[in-house]
């Protein structure tokens, strides 16, 4: 219904919005997860995916629009610096969905003190910041759990182990962009939701330190997600151009070129949040 009041061309003129929208989702999904889902024995136990698949299901139809819309611009013009700057404008509104997402499931994660809504994001988050004491770190925050890992060892380790598993992300994305147009939308909201659980720990479920907490992560948050955006809308202007038969013109290979483009720039970015978020977001906080 939202994605009818507020259309594509809509969002990447008042892009803001789409903080709204996202919230709205976001919380959404938890409520209606925590009222059909909540006293079910089983399902609950995936609480955290169940939450992400509602906020896909929710935002599937805006993300393909807007997808569709600027797969139209490759069409129509020309220069890669013109399709960048308007590929930009849809990229502002999808960064704005996200921290839609980011900030409603910080909020419900200190809201609701049930750590079964987002078990999946918190051993994701253990994984990342405490292989070495996995099982220790799940059983502080509320998971029982056994697993084995790793530690770092040095800030260069540290470094080749994020940026390889933030490009691990962008293949998936990328790959789910091309599979389905708007389908890369799942692993966004899936980041939205361990980065959002990441706050809600380095915060210590305090309402009054979301900001505090929003701002250590969103550092090196953003622009590692701007770059899967970026990615997302390569395969996604891809994969519609083939959908419509595009790759039948020699207008296709425009559009796979600017696609390339869009991947490049993707990696430089997600290689420039691993450093912020290994070497200058650790002396900030």
């Amino acid at each position: 219904m939202l994605e009818m009041l507020l259309g594509p061309k809509n969002a990447e003129r008042r892009p803001w919005e789409m903080l709204i929208i996202g919230i709205v989702y976001a919380s959404l999904s938890i409520l209606l997860v925590n009222w059909i889902f909540g006293s079910d024995a089983v399902l609950s136990k995936y609480s955290g995916v169940l939450i992400i698949t509602f906020t896909v299901m929710f935002s599937l139809p805006f993300v393909y629009y807007l997808i569709k819309l600027e797969e139209e611009k490759d069409l129509q013009l020309t220069g890669f610096l013109r399709l960048l700057q308007e590929h930009s404008k849809a990229l502002r509104a999808l960064t704005w969905l996200f921290l839609g997402f980011v900030i409603a499931f910080a909020f419900w994660y200190t809201a609701i003190p049930d750590s079964q809504n987002f078990r999946a994001q918190i051993e994701t988050y253990c994984w990342i910041n405490r292989p070495a004491n996995f099982e220790n770190c799940i059983t502080e925050y509320g998971i029982d759990t056994t697993s084995t890992a790793t530690a770092f060892v040095t800030s260069k380790e540290r470094l080749f182990k994020i940026f390889s598993n933030n490009i691990y992300v962008m293949i998936f994305t990328l790959i789910f962009s091309l599979i389905f147009g708007a389908g890369a939308i799942f692993i966004l909201a899936w980041n939205a939701s361990v980065i959002a659980a990441a706050i809600g720990i380095f915060t210590k479920s305090q309402l009054s330190q979301l900001p505090l907490g929003l701002a250590r992560y969103m550092i090196h948050g953003l622009p590692e997600i701007i770059s899967y955006f970026v990615a997302a809308l390569a395969g996604g202007i891809l994969s519609i151009a083939v959908i419509r038969h595009d790759f039948k013109t020699d207008k296709f290979w425009k559009i796979l070129q600017d696609s390339l483009n869009l991947i490049i720039i993707a990696i430089i970015i997600l290689f420039i949040a691993a450093i912020i978020e290994v070497y200058i977001t650790p002396s900030l906080f």
